[in-house]
C-alpha cells in the first residue's frame, strides 16, 4: 500500500514552510534515517529523514514551493511489491471530501465559504471617486463608523462621506436614519452577517483604511511578509496582550569588567578565544537568574515552572528577522566558553542552519542593541519565558566614586522586563541588583 509522506511540523510553531529542496528523485530507493529534502522553516533550514523505507513513487510538492502547509501530502512511497509507476499523487478533492463533515448550528449555517477560507489581500486601488467614499468592491469607512453602521442596519454605500477623502466617519452614520436603506447585495462568496462585521478586529480594518488612504499620494509597494516575519509578529503581539509587563532600569558601572575583559582575551589569544563584553553580561545574567530563581521562571495559568538552571536566549538579527539561539547552561560555563558558544550559534543562525533545540526553550533573554549606539530601550518578553534583559551601549559619564568624588566611568544603562503574572517587582529588583553586582565586581562570576 502506498505510504503518504506528508510536510511534517519541525518545530511546534511551525504552521507551514518552504520545500527548499529535495535530495531524492521519483524510483529512488529510501530507508528510514536517509535525508529526503531540506525544509524551510520559519526560523531556519532544516533536514527531513524518511521514517519508513521503498520507492519514491511521486513527488508532489516541487523544490522550491513556499506556503506548504503542515500535513500536506509532499510525495508517495511505494511499499514493497508495488511499482512506483502505478501511484498517482492524490487527488486533493477526494482528501478533503473525506473529511468528517461538520455538525450543523444555525451559527454555523450564517457563516459564507470565505469565512472559512481566508480571501487573499485586495489589491491596492485608488482613492474614492465619488462622494460617498465608495470604491469598486470597497466602501471607504472608519472602523468605529462600519460598527455602527452594522448595529443600526445602514447601508454605507448610501451614506456620503464627510471625512478625508470622502471617507464615512461615526458622525455620518449618525446622522442617518436606521434602516433607511437596505444592505447592498453582494456575492454569496463575500457574503457577511452584521455580528461579523462588527466582530472584525479594528486593527484589521484600520490597516486596509490607512493602505486605502495613502495609495494615491505616496508611492510604495506591498510586500508580503516571511514566514519569520510572521512568527515573530504573533509572538510578540501574545507576549504584549497576554502578559503584562514590568519594566526595571539601572545604570552598571563597566570599567572593571573591561579591565578584566582585555586581561582574559590577552590570555586567550594563543587559543584564538575573544571574549565580548556581551558574553560577560550573558554570564552575569546567568548567574543572576540563579541567585534570584523566582525570575527564572515560566507563568502557566494555575501553575509556575521553577528552572535549575539559566538557558540565556540571545537575541541575533538576521535577514528578514529575529532570532534567539541559546546558550545553555551559561550560570556554569566560563566566559571563553560562552564564547565559543555565541560565535558559534550567531554565525549558523545567519545561515539559518539552527537546530530546533537550538532557538527553542530557553529560560531567561538578553538583548543587547549598544553596539547600535542605543542608550536605553525595553524589550518584549519572548515567551513562554518571563524575563528579558535589554542592554544599551557603554558610554563615559559623570559618576560618583567609592570615596564619594565626581569622576567619569563607563556606564551602561540595563531595563528587565517581567512578566508581572509570574514575577512581583520586588524579585525583579533583586534581580537587577544581582546582574549589577556581578558586572561591576566581575571576579564574583569567575571565580
Amino acid at each position: 500500500m502506498p505510504i503518504e509522506i506528508k510536510m511534517p511540523a519541525l518545530s511546534p510553531t511551525m504552521e507551514e514552510g518552504k520545500l527548499a529542496k529535495w535530495l531524492v528523485k521519483e524510483g529512488d530507493e529510501v530507508a528510514s534515517g536517509d535525508i529526503m529534502a531540506e525544509i524551510e522553516t520559519d526560523k531556519a533550514t532544516m533536514e527531513f529523514e524518511a521514517v519508513d523505507e521503498g520507492t519514491i513513487g511521486k513527488i508532489t510538492v516541487p523544490e522550491g514551493t513556499e506556503g506548504v502547509k503542515v500535513g500536506t501530502v509532499i510525495a508517495v512511497l511505494a511499499g514493497e511489491g508495488e511499482d512506483p509507476s502505478d501511484i498517482e499523487a492524490p487527488d486533493p478533492g477526494k482528501a478533503k471530501a473525506a473529511e468528517p463533515k461538520k455538525a450543523e448550528s444555525a451559527p454555523e449555517q450564517s457563516v459564507s465559504k470565505s469565512a472559512e477560507k481566508p480571501a487573499p489581500a485586495p489589491t491596492p486601488t485608488p482613492a474614492p471617486a465619488k462622494s460617498g467614499g465608495a470604491k469598486e468592491g470597497r466602501t471607504f469607512a472608519s472602523p468605529l463608523a462600519r460598527r455602527l453602521a452594522a448595529e443600526k442596519g445602514i447601508d454605507l454605500d448610501s451614506l456620503p462621506g464627510s471625512g478625508p477623502h470622502g471617507r464615512i466617519v461615526k458622525a455620518d452614520v449618525e446622522s442617518a436614519k436606521a434602516g433607511a436603506a437596505a444592505p447592498r447585495t453582494a456575492p454569496a462568496s463575500s457574503q457577511q452577517s452584521a455580528s461579523e462585521t462588527a466582530d472584525k478586529p479594528a486593527t484589521v480594518e484600520m490597516v486596509a483604511d490607512t493602505r486605502a488612504l495613502l495609495d494615491d499620494r505616496i508611492p510604495h509597494e506591498v510586500v508580503a511578509l516571511s514566514g519569520m516575519r510572521k512568527t515573530i509578529a504573533k509572538r510578540l503581539a501574545q507576549s504584549m496582550q497576554q502578559a503584562p509587563h514590568i519594566y526595571l532600569t539601572l545604570d552598571v558601572q563597566l570599567d572593571k569588567l573591561m579591565a578584566m575583559r582585555a586581561e582574559i582575551n590577552a590570555a586567550l589569544e594563543k587559543q584564538g578565544v575573544k571574549v565580548s563584553v556581551n558574553d560577560m553580561l550573558i554570564k552575569a545574567l546567568g548567574k543572576a537568574l540563579i541567585d534570584v530563581p523566582e525570575c527564572n521562571v515560566t507563568f502557566a495559568g494555575n501553575e509556575m515552572i521553577k528552572y535549575a538552571r539559566a538557558d540565556i536566549s540571545v537575541a541575533v538579527s538576521i535577514p528578514g528577522g529575529l532570532i534567539t539561539p541559546i546558550v545553555q547552561n551559561a550560570n556554569a560555563k566560563s566566559v571563553s566558553e560562552i564564547a565559543r558558544a555565541t560565535k558559534d550559534l550567531g554565525a549558523r543562525a545567519k545561515e539559518g542552519k539552527l537546530k530546533p533545540e537550538e532557538y527553542q526553550g530557553g529560560t531567561a533573554s538578553i538583548s543587547n542593541m549598544g553596539m547600535m549606539g542605543i542608550k536605553q530601550f525595553t524589550a518584549v518578553i519572548n515567551p513562554p519565558q518571563s524575563t528579558i534583559l535589554a542592554v544599551g551601549a557603554g558610554e563615559k559619564r559623570p559618576w560618583v566614586m567609592p570615596d564619594g568624588s565626581l569622576g567619569v566611568a563607563t556606564v551602561m544603562s540595563a531595563t528587565g522586563s517581567f512578566d508581572h503574572r509570574a514575577i512581583d517587582g520586588a524579585d525583579g529588583a533583586r534581580l537587577m541588583a544581582a546582574f549589577k553586582e556581578y558586572v561591576e565586581n566581575p571576579l564574583g562570576m569567575v571565580a
